[in-house]
């Protein structure tokens, strides 16, 4: 019986803490006197912060999405074009270039000219010129702007009108396109290879035309800077003035910037001109097609058991055939002859551009070197006016020394002579007179004072 009450004891203590009580609810925040008659439910109040909070993830989701995408213009090699926006990652994959090629393409690099051979794109950063060009397409980014759009015009009229390398495949196709009928007989037309071997790729289609807009471009800029040179420079060797040299100051300035923009373009091309390993990864075409023909040398020995060996070499003949035709301007990897005089050209063109700069620059430093003549005469004049009113300036002093030394009231018989006063007054300026006149002489004897 002792036992029991204390056993119960020891467990009620035991289970005291475990039944704690729940919590008071929180008192509400009283609620403003002008909401006093609005009815509202807490679970109004959580459907709205729900929603909220839905609203601001969907927001912050759509920025996170959209953050990285650019807009960018896809051309292929039959001209179509359409308006993509694509982000950094899907380029990448796309086009297998490097993260570092986008940010060439960025605004830091903005005014940087490259042109970076990859293994299946060609990374081309000229100027206001931002592309992604491979075998099949290009990609161009920010096609909306002002100094895009006439690039974008010349792909849309160009690229549909040039006749694109034909692609490995039915060997009837090729040979009706390759020959021409003579009566009951199709004989083989060489001139139309050679028209096509003459052809250039679609890579250097679209670099050429990129060429093309960007030397326009620059072109245009020059004359522009020629214009308004020249007549600003006319009227600084006129007139001297702080108006003229802010103009001509500004017209330096602008003309060093050109002067950076063409060179930058000149030497990029210089550097590929020089270097032919550099130039033979930019056929892309070539490279292209040397992929399928490993894959269909590849698709052919692993299917070559299921084939007779007539058919098969018949099969090889034929193929053979038409990619000699097609493909014989693509087989020597180290032939850069059509990049070399593309480039060419267009070196020469940039070099004159850059020529006609350098013309204005020296026009300039010729008008600089004029007014700094001009203004080293003034101040010779300038210098030759403050001698002569120096010795001028001497020969008054002297008189005046005199003068002063009467004016002490010294006696001397000199002021008991009647009459004698103007004539001495004349004699020492007479004497004075003199010497500024022997002065004068012996410096114009010494050539310090000019003719």
């Amino acid at each position: 019986m002792g036992k029991g009450p204390f056993s119960f004891r020891r467990s009620a203590s035991r289970r005291r803490p475990k039944k704690t009580a729940a919590p008071p609810p929180p008192p509400s925040p009283p609620q403003p006197p002008y909401a006093a008659g609005i009815a509202t439910s807490p679970d109004d109040n959580n459907n709205r912060l729900i929603a909220a909070g839905a609203g601001s993830s969907a927001l912050t989701k759509a920025k996170k999405k959209t953050g990285g995408a650019r807009l960018w213009m896809r051309f292929d090699r039959s001209g179509r074009s359409e308006l993509v926006e694509l982000e950094k990652n899907a380029i990448i994959r796309h086009a297998a270039i490097p993260a570092r090629d986008l940010r060439i393409l960025g605004p830091v690099f903005s005014h940087s000219s490259n042109i970076l051979a990859r293994e299946k794109a060609m990374v081309v950063n000229l100027e206001f010129i931002k592309a992604i060009v491979t075998a099949e397409e290009v990609l161009l980014l920010d096609p909306l702007r002002q100094e895009v759009l006439p690039f974008v015009e010349q792909l849309r009229q160009q690229l549909p009108g040039k006749s694109q390398p034909k692609l490995l495949g039915g060997v009837e196709e090729q040979e009706g396109e390759m020959q021409v009928s003579n009566g009951r007989q199709w004989l083989p037309m060489p001139e139309a290879a050679d028209g096509l071997q003459s052809e250039l790729p679609f890579e250097f289609q679209v670099l050429e035309i990129a060429l093309e807009a960007v030397c326009t471009y620059l072109d245009s800029n020059v004359a522009d800077l020629e214009r308004g040179a020249y007549p600003v420079l006319d009227e600084l060797a006129r007139n001297v003035s702080t108006k003229n040299l802010e103009h001509v100051r500004s017209l330096k300035s602008n003309l060093t910037r050109l002067l950076a923009r063409v060179q930058k373009v000149r030497d990029e091309i210089e550097h590929l001109l020089d270097d032919n390993e550099d130039m033979a990864q930019l056929y892309l075409t070539r490279k292209w097609l040397q992929n399928q023909q490993f894959e269909e040398a590849h698709l052919g020995a692993t299917t070559s058991n299921n084939f007779p060996n007539t058919s098969r070499s018949v099969r090889r003949l034929g193929s053979n055939r038409s990619e000699s035709l097609v493909t014989c301007h693509y087989e020597d990897d180290n032939n850069v002859e059509d990049l070399e005089m593309l480039l060419d050209a267009y070196f020469m063109q940039l070099d004159g551009t850059r020529n006609k700069i350098l013309s204005v620059r020296e026009y300039i430093d010729d008008t600089e070197d004029y007014v700094n003549i001009q203004l080293d005469n003034h101040r010779n004049e300038l210098i030759q006016l403050q001698l002569t009113l120096t010795i001028a300036s001497f020969a008054i002093a002297i008189e005046t020394m005199i003068a002063g030394a009467f004016g002490m009231n010294i006696p001397c018989n000199l002021y008991h002579i009647d009459g004698v006063f103007w004539p001495f007054v004349w004699i020492t300026s007479a004497a004075c007179v003199l010497l500024f006149l022997l002065i004068l002489a012996y410096a114009r004897w010494k050539k310090l004072l000019g003719s």
